[in-house]
């Protein structure tokens, strides 16, 4: 008999897995505690932007095989329960916040029947499975617990779901393997990489492999401000190096750092649990890798002024992009968003446009003006900061963009358009870690 699961919690994650499990061909039933939620998933409409899940969806939700429920009692006949919440920073620390986790658990425990097996995906504090799971036994002795991290990238999320590089698993037995072996024979059979891991090893590989990708982005953006001070170009320096097939290309393009809602919350949790563990000079060096990042948007800020002016009072500065990445509405810890507010706080008039992200922005900073309009944004602005790399900011025509503005100030902050075509048109372009080669 084919194995039934369940997905508690229906955020980004949890939402994404529960939709490619069912998939799969499985009985799959989310839970969430937000009923609002809930109802909006079980009518096919997701509450965020990732390409191509609603189209999944709602395509799962047609076949009967996904269903979603507040109430923790429809997963009583469920033999594996996924647990998705999340775990953001706690607020006076750099601590994640376990509150989801724990509550999770301990409402799901009690519920689940004989043979159930816990799996957690979310990302946590290494020691968390084998706490939880001894927590689990003690409420359900013939249940058992797994970890099997998730890897999704935004924007990416159901393909990384479907096709992932490769399934880590963290097991203290055979039967829990097996089980999991079952839940992605699909994947297996694609020819998929498995890893069997211990519980603590499965919990590390994420945030090693994120604080790993933190550190690529945070030392070439190093490079980039040795670069302007040298007179170097970062681009050419990040494709020369990035032959080198032990450093690679992916990762090195220089900007203004990054954000979102894993890489610098999952880093700094990674760096307070080491001090826990009494080995925070281990991860010392992620210190100055976020210090590195923060720099990064400041950066843009103080080329603001140097292009601009020192006093930004009054002055209007168009904010091309609000989500952190592109191919997404997430507004979490986003560069773009921050640098926006710091300069509004200087009494710069702002003005930001984001394909996706304009309704999430607004709800974080309702103080700074959005639009849905790119000539909007643009029309009158004294300077133009690009700060995510959305495909359409790649297609604009600079010389249809230069009669909107008052005056013709580029920052690139992402390094993805063309300098030389918006200079020939008429632009004063600043990319980060690139010379000033304007005349």
């Amino acid at each position: 008999m084919a194995l039934k699961i369940s997905v508690i919690g229906t955020g980004y994650l949890g939402a994404t897995h529960a939709a490619c499990i069912s998939s799969l061909g499985f009985d799959v039933i989310g839970i969430d505690t937000d009923a609002s939620k809930i109802a909006a998933l079980q009518n096919g409409k997701v509450p965020f932007f990732e390409p191509g899940l609603e189209e999944l969806l709602a395509e799962q939700i047609a076949t009967g095989r996904l269903t979603f429920s507040n109430s923790f009692d429809a997963i009583t006949d469920a033999d594996i329960h996924f647990i998705c919440v999340g775990t953001p920073q706690v607020k006076d620390g750099l601590a994640a916040d376990m509150t989801y986790v724990n509550g999770a658990l301990e409402a799901i425990a009690p519920l689940i029947k004989a043979g159930s097996l816990v799996v957690g995906k979310s990302t946590v504090p290494v020691g968390t499975a084998a706490r939880l799971r001894a927590r689990l036994l003690e409420i359900n002795p013939q249940a058992d617990l797994a970890w099997n991290p998730e890897f999704l990238r935004e924007g990416f999320a159901v393909d990384d779901t479907l096709h992932p590089n490769r399934l880590v698993v963290g097991v203290t037995n055979d039967r829990a393997e097996e089980l999991l072996k079952e839940v992605y024979a699909t994947n297996l059979g694609d020819g998929v990489p498995w890893v069997r891991a211990d519980l603590p090893t499965a919990e590390l590989v994420k945030v090693a492999a994120n604080s790993f990708l933190a550190t690529k982005i945070s030392f070439i953006n190093a490079m980039a401000e040795i670069c302007e001070a040298a007179g170097g170009d970062v681009t050419v320096l990040a494709k020369a190096i990035g032959y080198d097939p032990r450093i690679g290309s992916r990762f090195l393009q220089a900007g203004i750092g990054f954000g979102g809602g894993c890489l610098p919350k999952d880093i700094r949790a990674f760096m307070a649990r080491a001090g826990e563990l009494g080995a925070e000079q281990a991860l010392e060096f992620l210190r100055e890798v976020d210090s590195i990042n923060l720099r990064a948007r400041q950066r843009v800020i103080d080329l603001v002024r140097k292009d601009l002016s020192q006093d930004l009072v009054g002055k209007k500065v168009a904010i091309l992009g609000a989500a952190f990445k592109p191919d997404s509405d997430d507004v979490r810890d986003s560069p773009a968003l921050d640098i926006a507010v710091q300069i509004h706080a200087a009494g710069a008039n702002v003005v930001v446009h984001d394909p996706k992200a304009t309704i999430p922005a607004s709800k974080r900073f309702p103080a700074l003006t959005f639009t849905e309009s790119i000539e909007e944004c643009l029309k009158d602005a004294e300077i133009v900061l690009h700060l995510t790399e959305w495909k359409i900011y790649g297609e604009l025509d600079p010389v249809v963009m230069k009669a909107l503005v008052k005056n013709p100030i580029l920052i690139d902050g992402r390094n993805m358009l063309d300098r030389s075509e918006w200079q020939k048109a008429g632009w004063h372009v600043r990319a980060l870690g690139r010379a000033d080669t304007n005349r």
